[in-house]
């Protein structure tokens, strides 16, 4: 049997997993959540209409979720919440801090280097 390494990169990856896995899981519960808010409402007239014809419901009502999924991503996008969202995410994380301080050491002697050419 082979061992299972637990070092805290197999760590860090296995919660990067869980993440991934509870993404896909908030999909189903977010389906499952509009199921009983139909079925609150299946006396109804529009319930009566979804529940006597599931056979073309549950694909409308798939269809309707992604469409509705795409317009809500792309409204997020147009908004820039994602990219504010990494970059406030980026600003806390050490290494990022790290990397973004070794650029900005590169660009200051960079100009350094060029204004010393251009001075020669």
């Amino acid at each position: 049997m082979p061992k299972i390494k637990a070092d805290r990169k197999a760590l860090i990856r296995w919660k990067i997993y869980i993440d991934r896995a509870k993404m896909y899981v908030g999909y189903v519960q977010f389906l499952m959540i509009a199921f009983v808010l139909l079925k609150a409402y299946k006396d109804s007239f529009l319930g009566r209409l979804i529940f006597d014809h599931l056979a073309i419901s549950i694909p409308l009502i798939l269809i309707v979720f992604v469409l509705l999924s795409l317009i809500v991503g792309r409204v997020d996008t147009l908004l820039g919440l994602r990219e504010e969202e990494l970059r406030n995410s980026s600003s806390s994380n050490p290494v990022m801090r790290d990397i973004q301080q070794n650029l900005e050491d590169i660009k200051r002697t960079l100009i350094e280097i060029e204004s010393s050419t251009r001075a020669s």
